[in-house]
């Protein structure tokens, strides 16, 4: 059976890929590319008929826990030894510089 891959393909699959090929490697790839496709090929023919699918590789469960509602949360503990806040958020100084303006300006 001959190769799928020609020139012709290896040219579009380069195009594709957004790689410029240099004309030396060409043969070198689609011997590589052809012995790829052979062992696909190969892999095709194995019988798996009687083999269980195998997702994972371990029996380990999930361990997170289970959202649910919290009472008795320390959100906002703090915010009072915040220099600053706003809107229930607490204020910083800027980190990067407004456009066309500095970080050391203020709002």
């Amino acid at each position: 059976m001959s190769s799928p891959i020609n020139k012709e393909t290896l040219e579009y699959l380069a195009k594709l890929a957004r790689i410029k090929l240099d004309p030396e490697e060409e043969p070198k790839l689609l011997k590589d590319l052809t012995n790829i496709l052979e062992h696909f090929r190969e892999l095709q023919g194995i019988d798996t008929e009687n083999v269980k699918p195998f997702a994972g590789g371990t029996d380990l469960k999930n361990v997170f826990r289970e959202d649910g509602s919290r009472e008795n949360t320390d959100q906002g503990t703090g915010k009072e030894s915040f220099p600053e806040s706003k809107d229930g958020f607490l204020k910083i100084p800027p980190v990067f510089p407004a456009e066309g303006g500095s970080a050391s300006g203020g709002e």
